[in-house]
């Protein structure tokens, strides 16, 4: 209901507004009073201005709705203008076993390892394992009988370093054999990396290879002139097939066999990897026949290798006799091509960009190619450092007094990096040590027989080493179960816990002793290895290149014949 006026006087009543609520006292403002003043002249700017927006926020409550906003500007504000340099830096540990700390972990262990005389030298009991009383010995069949017309001729080229072209050459063989061709004695194909421009006869004993191969391949040195002829003498101007790597024996005899027939001459170029690890039992002889029978180093390199391995044993005789093989792949390519990074600095990491682009121009700097040295040796790619290979053998039981030959091309920064391997093995040798200079003077700039003369040293130590992969230790483990019984006396590190032992700066000397054992009696363990698929019968060469025997009896298993 509305109000009426009662004001006197009026001659009609009219409604009006409610009266407004007196303010608390509170609230009030009052000139008189001083309670609460409009200005307070003892307040700054800066005070009048909190004032004033408090003042805002408490009229206009709605505003508010706004604080999140307001919050998220000021931030972003303060993000833009504030430097976080000054603030605190976090460091991430690397994972373990992606970064070099061997020498900080040799510097650690040093004392102990000199101080222990615990054990015996580990040469003369390293190989303790058996195969449940069975031993292997060489047995390839030898055929008997004239040969048949020949099909044709092959000439391959084989590239690669020393054992590549091994490979090349046994495969041939097996090749040639198969197709019932004539082999023509393979040429060597000169690599910028490897330098050796040595011909078959310069590293094997030609005529050997040609008389112990004769009931089962012919093997000539050069092709007849009347075919050479309709080519212009010219072998450029001979097909050549472009064979895919690990083509099965059946490619062979489908595709090369007809051309062969036809040509009578046919050229398989390059020809490394480009059999199957798998074939027929009878191409399998062929290739033992060829790589453990047949090729022989030339006289000169057999001769000077003999008398390496004689050396080596006369000033080991303390110790039986017996000494220690070590393949040491680093050389300033070798380093290079892994990508890995050491303890050399700024001056290391020059040397190798300079490496990488003399022997690889332009690989290793493709656009988007990443390169990730951690990772490399987390999954054991990087090549041991002779370091490495000093603190792993002490470990294994091997003690100062052992017998070394090393097996090496040039050593990268070999002053430096040689050193702690020196303290620790002060019976080391090498080629270049054990033979004088004019010995090994024919040699010296043929990497590939200077390989075969090691290759001949480390064939008949007590303990072959093997730190990083290729052909060279896998030729050398199968030659070596072919001598030696099936067993390869090899040692191969797991170098993936090794990147991770060596990267441990906790480890005491026992702790570490103790898990190189366990990879030294590992190594035993695996000396016996029949060839699985896949597997390279040049690695693994039981059973199709050896006869499995029981100790007291007469063989009872032989691998097949040629027929």
């Amino acid at each position: 209901m509305l109000a009426k006026n009662r004001l006197p006087g009026s001659g009609h009543t009219t409604p009006s507004p409610p009266a407004s609520p007196r303010r608390s006292p509170r609230y009030r403002r009052s000139k008189a009073s001083g309670r609460f003043p409009t200005v307070q002249p003892n307040r700054t700017v800066a005070h009048r201005l909190s004032w004033l927006i408090v003042s805002v926020l408490l009229r206009r409550q709605g505003i508010f709705l706004f604080a999140p906003l307001i919050y998220i500007s000021c931030m972003l504000l303060y993000m833009g203008t504030v430097s976080f340099d000054v603030g605190p830096i976090i460091r991430h540990r690397s994972p373990p076993g992606s970064v070099y700390k061997s020498p900080q972990l040799y510097a650690k262990l040093r004392p102990e390892m000199d101080a222990d005389n615990s054990t015996a030298d580990a040469i003369s009991t390293i190989w303790k394992h058996s195969y449940k009383g069975v031993e292997w010995k060489p047995y390839v069949n030898n055929s008997t009988g004239a040969l048949p017309d020949s099909n044709g001729y092959i000439y391959v080229e084989a590239n690669g370093g020393l054992n590549q072209q091994r490979t090349s050459i046994c495969n041939a063989v097996a090749v040639a054999g198969y197709l019932n061709a004539t082999l023509v004695i393979p040429n060597f194909h000169y690599h910028s990396i490897w330098r050796d421009p040595s011909k078959f006869g310069d590293i094997y004993d030609e005529e050997f290879f040609v008389s112990t191969l004769s009931n089962d391949v012919r093997v000539v040195d050069t092709i007849p002139e009347y075919i050479m002829e309709r080519f212009d003498y010219n072998m450029t101007n001979v097909y050549n097939f472009r064979v895919k790597a690990w083509s099965p024996i059946q490619y062979y005899r489908d595709s090369i066999l007809p051309k062969l027939l036809e040509e009578k001459v046919i050229r398989i170029s390059p020809f490394a990897n480009r059999l199957s690890f798998d074939a027929p039992k009878a191409v399998q002889r062929l290739r033992c026949l060829a790589n453990y029978e047949a090729l022989r180093f030339s006289e000169p390199i057999l001769t000077l290798g003999e008398t390496l391995v004689k050396r080596m044993k006369e000033q080991s005789a303390n110790h039986g006799a017996k000494y220690v093989s070590v393949h040491l792949r680093f050389e300033e390519d070798m380093v290079a091509f892994s990508c890995c990074v050491f303890d050399g600095g700024n001056q290391e990491k020059q040397d190798m960009i300079a490496a990488r682009e003399r022997g690889w121009k332009g690989k290793f700097t493709k656009p988007g190619r990443v390169i990730r040295p951690g990772a490399i040796r987390q999954n054991g790619k990087c090549p041991l450092t002779p370091l490495e290979v000093g603190l792993m053998l002490r470990g294994m039981g091997f003690n100062k007094s052992t017998y070394i030959y090393l097996a090496s091309g040039q050593i990268y920064n070999a002053n430096r990096t040689m050193a702690p391997l020196l303290e620790m093995f002060p019976n080391l040798q090498t080629k270049e040590m054990l033979a004088s200079e004019e010995e090994l003077a024919p040699y010296k700039n043929f990497s590939s027989r200077m390989a075969a003369i090691d290759y001949t040293v480390c064939l008949h130590s007590e303990v072959f080493v093997t730190t990083q992969g290729g052909n060279f230790p896998h030729f050398l483990m199968g030659h070596r179960r072919y001598l030696f019984g099936g067993h390869s006396k090899t040692i191969r590190p797991d170098k993936r816990k090794l990147a991770i032992i060596f990267d441990n700066p906790n480890i005491g000397w026992r702790s570490f002793k103790r898990q190189m054992l366990n990879m030294r009696s590992h190594s035993d363990s695996k000396g016996f290895e029949l060839k699985r698929p896949n597997e390279s019968i040049y690695t693994f060469p039981c059973p199709d290149c050896m006869s499995r025997r029981n100790k007291t009896t007469t063989p009872d298993t032989r691998p097949p014949s040629a027929s």
